[in-house]
C-alpha cells in the first residue's frame, strides 16, 4: 500500500512538473499573476502560439545575464526617464496590450526588440521582431536601400520623389536589455531624425532586464 501511495505521490509531482514546463497551466491555477485580473496573454512568435505569464516558481531568481548592477558607462549608462519629446515611456502592462493587440490582428502595431543578434538569442519577448539598432544606422554601416526597404515594408512609410510620407505608418514599441542599454534608443532617435513622427513611438524603458525581474515568458530569438 505503502509503494503504491509513493508511486501515485512521484506521478503527480511528475505530471505537475510537465504542465508547468508546458505552460498548460490554467488560468484558474496561477498564484502568480500578471495582475488580478490578468494570468496571461496569448500571441504568436515565428508561427507559434506562445502564452506570456510570470514563472510560477516563487523561489524563482532572475537570469544570471540580467543580474548583473554594473557595466561601464559609456556605452552602459543610466538612460532618461523620458527620452524624446512625444516619444511615449511604457511598462510592461502597456506592452502586453500592444502584444494582444497584434494578436487580435491589429497591423497597426509593431514590437521591435532593438537588439543586435548576440543578445536575442538568450532571450526576447514573445510575439517582437528583431531590426537591431544597425540595421537603420548608416554610422553602423547600414545602407539606404536596406533602411529604406525596413521603412517601407516593415514600418509602412511610403517614399515618394526623394521624401518620405510617415502619416500612416505603424505605431512603433521599442525596446532593448533596459534602463542602461542604449540600442532602443539610437533606434529611436534614428527614427525621428528620418522623420517618423514621434507620437507613433513607444518606448519600453525597462526592457527584457525588468521583463526577466517580473519573471515573463521570453523565447529564444533566431
Amino acid at each position: 500500500m505503502m509503494t503504491s501511495i509513493k508511486t501515485l505521490f512521484t506521478a503527480t509531482v511528475i505530471f505537475a512538473a510537465v504542465l508547468f514546463s508546458s505552460g498548460a497551466l490554467a488560468a484558474g491555477e496561477m498564484t502568480v499573476r500578471i495582475t488580478p485580473d490578468i494570468a496571461s496573454v496569448e500571441v504568436v512568435h515565428n508561427g507559434k502560439k506562445i502564452n506570456i505569464q510570470r514563472n510560477q516558481d516563487e523561489n524563482h531568481t532572475v537570469n544570471p545575464d540580467f543580474a548583473k548592477t554594473s557595466r561601464k558607462c559609456p556605452p552602459f549608462c543610466v538612460q532618461p526617464y523620458s527620452l524624446e519629446a512625444g516619444v511615449e515611456t511604457i511598462g510592461e502592462l502597456e506592452v502586453l496590450d500592444y502584444l494582444s493587440r497584434i494578436n487580435k490582428g491589429d497591423a497597426s502595431v509593431l514590437v521591435i526588440d532593438s537588439r543586435t543578434a548576440d543578445w536575442v538569442k538568450k532571450g526576447t519577448i514573445p510575439g517582437s521582431v528583431n531590426i537591431p539598432w544597425t540595421s537603420l544606422n548608416p554610422a553602423q554601416g547600414a545602407d539606404p536601400m536596406s533602411i529604406a526597404e525596413i521603412l517601407e515594408n516593415q514600418f509602412g512609410a511610403v517614399h515618394q520623389e526623394d521624401l518620405w510620407d510617415f502619416s500612416k505608418v505603424k505605431t512603433l514599441v521599442l525596446f532593448c536589455n533596459g534602463m542602461w542599454c542604449g540600442q532602443s534608443p539610437n533606434n529611436i532617435q534614428t527614427l525621428l531624425r528620418f522623420g517618423y513622427p514621434a507620437g507613433k513611438i513607444k518606448w519600453y524603458r525597462g526592457g527584457v532586464q525588468d521583463w526577466e525581474i517580473l519573471g515573463l515568458t521570453t523565447v529564444a530569438g533566431e
